[in-house]
């Protein structure tokens, strides 16, 4: 069940951080789910190293909050994929 609560919070997290974010990022689907599911383990992990001030890795949860740590984690892995390839859009 942790497997599909993963799937469906990457697609959502993803979609919206593609929508949000300028420029165009392309992919297909499984990009937007991968992306999303790289935005929650960034935006988990975040939010873990401010609460506690420890890194640790930790996910978000699909819930309000948890979406919302993961489409801004979402958006830093578009920022930080876009300066890899050279296609950063500030």
């Amino acid at each position: 069940m942790n497997i599909i609560a993963w799937i469906i919070l990457g697609l959502i997290a993803g979609a919206i951080a593609k929508a949000i974010y300028p420029g165009r990022q392309g992919g297909g689907i499984l990009a937007t789910m991968v992306l999303g599911m790289i935005g929650a383990l960034i935006g988990g992990t975040l939010v873990t190293l401010l609460e506690t001030g420890t890194l640790q890795f930790t996910a978000a949860t699909l819930s309000i909050p948890g979406i919302i740590v993961a489409i801004i984690g979402a958006i830093i892995a578009i920022f930080l994929w876009g300066l890899f390839t050279g296609r950063a859009s500030y």
